[in-house]
């Protein structure tokens, strides 16, 4: 679980990292889950199709028991 509550920016090297990170977690039968993103790094997570993807959630509590 990532909490983004402190990022107000991210770009493509952010992306990237998520992507890697999921890639990993799943060869690994692991989770990831994003907590608390901003409403501009959340919709960057949207317009890309991450959120479909990775899991995102308003808040730690609500990523951990997801």
């Amino acid at each position: 679980m990532v909490d983004l509550s402190g990022v107000t920016f991210m770009d493509s090297s952010g992306i990237n990292v998520f992507v890697a990170a999921h890639k990993s977690m799943n060869d690994a039968q692991g989770w990831l889950r994003i907590a608390g993103a901003q409403e501009p790094v959340l919709r960057l997570l949207e317009i890309v199709g991450l959120n479909d993807v990775i899991g995102c959630h308003s808040t730690v509590e609500q990523a951990l028991t997801a």
